[in-house]
């Protein structure tokens, strides 16, 4: 399947905004074959675009107005015209596959539901909500599924409950309940509770928990691996031997790095609205900007939305406890 519409790109969002967000598009156009439609001030992005000599390869859509970093969701409501509700209303008309955005999460978060609304059966987006309930936890569980087996090619997803043991009876009531349920849903090929030094192990596929942990989880992941990249550059240029021996290993260094780079991979997902949405690392570069529009691209065209609106209709029958 392939979809010919472009990615709108929230051009105004992000900490490098709107120069490096221009620069990915660019690199997105060029040498990723993808359409891309930037959305923002047209006097910024054209100048932006000419440093690039790309006034004529990039489409640009006007917004008067654009979220700052440190607005939260309120902001999706005193600024309706911001250049991320004009992106998502670009997907809502139909005029563009995807919304891709490094900005404001809480303020993507709240105009994606404002502006492209949730999908039929499903509660809550997976991985912006910081309380949760059980069924909640199932229903992340069936979006991180659908997300593996389209954007990773996993046919069956093993789903882990995170939480503080192995046992089932380990960690409060909602990982508890949630366990009793992630264990009794078709659909789901529930592996048990796993734990954080579990979480780069590839033990199991999808790890469904609450948006609070689960943030923490992962700036704690990438908190450690620029700890370790940082130790490895130390211990290298400490000794003649050290740096020899890293020459003769570069590029496996090198490989190592670009699969724990969380820029190569664009960006998480907003998952369970009528539309596709990626929001990138707030401090995404021009490369992080590029992978994050092939990503949106790639699930577009997969059938993100529609496999999950089957997956939870399927799992809301058959589960008797499903809200």
């Amino acid at each position: 399947m392939s979809d010919s519409r472009p990615v709108a790109l929230d051009a105004m969002g992000g900490d490098h905004a709107p120069h490096e967000i221009v620069a990915g598009a660019v690199h997105a156009v060029r040498e990723r074959g993808l359409p891309v439609v930037l959305v923002g001030s047209p006097r910024v992005l054209y100048e932006a675009l000419a440093d690039h000599d790309a006034t004529k390869e990039v489409p640009i859509v006007r917004a008067e107005e654009a979220l700052s970093m440190d607005e939260g969701a309120l902001a999706s409501l005193r600024r309706p015209r911001s250049s991320i509700a004009i992106a998502c209303h670009l997907v809502r008309r139909g005029d563009a596959c995807a919304v891709v955005s490094a900005g404001s999460t809480a303020g993507i978060v709240a105009t994606g539901r404002l502006r492209l609304k949730g999908q039929q059966g499903v509660l809550l987006d997976a991985g912006a909500n910081a309380e949760v309930k059980p069924e909640m936890l199932l229903q992340f569980a069936h979006l991180g599924s659908a997300y593996a087996e389209l954007a990773h090619g996993v046919a069956t997803p093993k789903v882990g409950l995170l939480t503080i043991g192995s046992e089932a009876e380990k960690g409060n009531k909602l990982v508890r309940r949630a366990h009793e349920l992630l264990q009794s849903s078709p659909g789901i090929d529930f592996a048990g509770n796993v734990e954080g030094y579990d979480l780069l192990t590839g033990k199991v596929d999808v790890i469904t928990t609450d948006g609070f942990t689960g943030n923490i989880a992962l700036k704690t992941m990438e908190g450690a691996v620029r700890y370790a990249f940082a130790e490895l550059r130390e211990t290298i240029e400490d000794s003649r031997l050290a740096r020899f021996g890293a020459a003769m290993q570069r590029s496996r260094i090198r490989g190592l790095r670009r699969r724990l780079d969380a820029e190569a991979h664009g960006g998480a997902v907003l998952l369970g609205l009528n539309g596709t949405v990626v929001i990138a690392h707030g401090a995404s570069k021009a490369s992080g900007v590029s992978a994050a529009c092939a990503l949106a691209a790639d699930l577009s065209s997969a059938g993100i939305v529609s496999a999950i609106g089957d997956r939870i209709a399927a799992a809301k029958g058959s589960h008797r406890l499903w809200p």
